[in-house]
């Protein structure tokens, strides 16, 4: 109990109101930054296959490559966030990251492609134990909500953009050039932190006068519960998210136009719920029950998509609301993970349940691109609808026990 007080302590010691916003902003602006270099890769597909003489197989290599990386190293590296302090990794991450797609921009082949896509994974696994850690240690409680609200807007924002910038970029510098303008915002980000003076999260004591201090335990039956949550939720949303156009198309016969316009009021309300769901995850207390009934409602509207034929507005309508409370989730997702992280382990908490995102972009799209393949696009909604069935049944064992919460606290 001494070395939880004297952890705390220190961290109320630190200029919590002076420094949160700025925290806030130069910690959202790294996460914009990894959702940014995830998908530029993908956005210059046609200039690399052009480039390496390769097909379409051997571009998604390294993107599996990526997410495998990513989800193999989540843990460790929450564990390095946690000895070596979150504001420091997240910096490596940062700069590691964009010079890897510079320095493919400086020297580009198949066998650079495949190390830079490594790096990149390596580097995408630092943002989500950092960056929770830092938030967790230095925004006020009654914002914390809000807080991880804004950092998830921020990414999202990060992926929305993508396409403008590396095409923008594209046509005034070239392929070479994008690579390398892109891959420099990492390193210049990470100067921005540096200058912002972003604070250190302090470490969790490892010894208290001479004598060793017990460190926490990670591998909790509920952080593995987290852990499947978050898999859960994000299969739930990636397949409407990357074959929503062409099942849209292939299922109900709507033109690209329209499929479109309904995928981008999907993802577009996303983000505006995760605003949203920050002020709602500061003013409950039971933050899985806020999953479990915007998943509910999401089930009934995406049930609705699969099996109905809805006129094209109409359907539009219906992928906003189910979008908007997509998004609304995401901020008490991540309240249930901090309030179960024990003290000091708040990088390794999210470090692990992170590579429940990072599993489901393994599966995911080898999954919906099979029932893509057996020409059945109707159950990319439909196996949506199973795993949010499958989200709302585990949210009620995802809340840490009001015991535990007494007898820590």
């Amino acid at each position: 109990m001494a070395d939880v007080l004297a952890a705390s302590q220190q961290t109320e010691g630190l200029p919590k109101a002076a420094s949160s916003l700025r925290t806030l902003v130069l910690v959202s602006l790294a996460h914009w930054v990894s959702h940014l270099h995830m998908l530029v890769l993908p956005m210059l597909f046609p200039f690399l296959k052009e480039r390496l003489g390769v097909g379409y197989v051997e571009l998604g290599f390294p993107l599996t490559l990526f997410a495998v990386v990513s989800a193999l190293t989540q843990a460790p590296v929450g564990y390095l966030v946690d000895r070596a302090g979150a504001r420091r990794i997240l910096l490596l991450g940062l700069t590691v990251g964009g010079l890897s797609l510079a320095m493919l921009g400086v020297h580009l082949s198949y066998a650079s492609l495949i190390v830079s896509a490594v790096l990149l994974g390596l580097a995408n696994a630092v943002y989500h134990p950092s960056d929770y850690a830092l938030l967790a240690a230095h925004i006020e409680e009654k914002r914390m909500g809000r807080a991880f609200g804004v950092h998830t807007f921020a990414g999202y924002l990060g992926g929305a953009v993508a396409p403008a910038i590396m095409a923008a970029l594209v046509t005034t510098v070239g392929g070479f050039g994008a690579l390398i303008v892109a891959g420099l915002v990492g390193p210049v980000a990470a100067l921005l932190l540096l200058l912002g003076n972003v604070p250190e999260v302090p470490p969790h004591p490892h010894h208290v006068d001479g004598v060793k201090v017990a460190q926490p335990n990670l591998l909790t039956p509920l952080l593995m519960l987290l852990t499947i949550f978050f898999m859960l939720l994000s299969l739930s949303n990636s397949g409407i998210a990357s074959f929503g156009v062409v099942a849209l198309m292939n299922g109900y016969g709507i033109t690209f136009s329209s499929a479109n316009i309904a995928l981008t009021a999907f993802l577009g309300a996303s983000a505006v719920g995760v605003l949203a769901g920050g002020h709602l995850a500061d003013r409950i207390r039971h933050h899985n029950l806020v999953a479990a009934v915007a998943y509910a409602i999401n089930t009934v509207l995406v049930l609705a998509i699969t099996f109905l034929t809805l006129p094209t507005v109409l359907l539009t309508a219906v992928m906003l609301v189910a979008g908007f409370l997509s998004g609304v989730i995401a901020p008490s997702r991540d309240m249930l993970v901090r309030n179960a992280a024990p003290a000091g382990a708040a990088g390794r908490a999210f470090g692990i349940v992170s590579t429940g995102f990072n599993f489901a972009g393994v599966v995911s799209p080898l999954l919906f691109g099979w029932i893509m393949d057996m020409n059945a696009p109707r159950w990319v909604f439909g196996a949506s609808v199973v795993f949010m069935l499958l989200t709302i049944v585990l949210a009620f064992f995802t809340e840490r026990p009001a015991k535990a919460k007494t007898v820590e606290a």
